[in-house]
């Protein structure tokens, strides 16, 4: 039986899971040796079979650095099948945040996915492979051209039946990630600040070992990433990051 999971997307990503599909079809699919990468099976793996892998399966930070950083260095030394295959193992988190970007405003759809796959692969070919957090970042690329999709003052026409009464602003449900992505592009915390939370957070790195490879105090990481964490739970309280992002630049925090 074919072990390729199909997602249901349009444009750009649409194509890209075709191509995919057609890459890692009998007889002869691209494969991906694991044994190099501790933590995956020490075999090689059809692509669509190591998408299922990283998909169902959890594996720790290093494993999943491991990973794309091979996947990253064939796409860029092994020609364009590769940047297809890296693209097609992407393809579920892609999916999942060109949906998030693009909810309740359809008639961007097409165009935030195509940011969202030019956003990875700008990072696939040129981000820095001997930096922590590589799979984080390229995500973070991704979201970051789609979300630049949707202008600031850019609304959907107004229903005719909108109430003009006052009402209570919906809260941001989600991946905390995505909250933290909002935060970032609206100003209120840097890119940096954000991936700080989110690796520390929801992650598996230690904020000892970030503060070693930045040169600083372990207690002045922490308090730089509580003066972020308290921005963004108060916005959250105010409702700033439930309707649409307005950009603006972000200082140091």
């Amino acid at each position: 039986m074919p072990t390729t999971t199909t997602f249901r997307t349009s444009g750009a990503l649409g194509q890209a899971e075709k191509a995919f599909e057609l890459l890692t079809c009998e007889p002869a699919p691209l494969s991906f040796d694991a044994r190099p990468v501790p933590g995956l099976p020490n075999k090689t793996l059809p692509l669509d079979a190591l998408r299922k892998l990283v998909l169902f399966e959890r594996y720790d930070s290093a494993t999943v650095d491991a990973l794309w950083r091979q996947l990253a260095m064939h796409a860029r030394e092994w020609g364009p099948a590769w940047v297809v295959g890296a693209i097609g193992v992407a393809l579920p988190a892609l999916t999942h945040l060109a949906a998030k970007i693009s909810r309740g405003r359809a008639r961007h759809a097409e165009d935030v996915n195509s940011e969202v796959l030019a956003g990875f692969l700008a990072a696939l070919r040129t981000a820095d492979l001997d930096t922590p957090r590589l799979w984080l970042r390229l995500c973070w690329a991704a979201w970051r051209a789609g979300a630049a999709v949707i202008k600031p003052h850019d609304t959907e026409e107004l229903p005719l039946d909108l109430p003009s009464g006052s009402r209570t602003p919906k809260k941001p449900y989600g991946h905390p990630d995505l909250l933290l992505g909002r935060a970032a592009a609206a100003g209120l915390i840097t890119m940096e600040a954000a991936e700080l939370i989110s690796a520390t957070r929801f992650g598996d790195s230690l904020i000892e070992q970030l503060a070693a490879e930045q040169g600083i105090t372990a207690s002045a990481l922490r308090m730089r990433r509580r003066r972020a964490e308290r921005v963004v739970g108060a916005a959250v309280k105010r409702g700033d990051l439930s309707g649409p992002v307005r950009t603006q630049l972000a200082s140091p925090r």
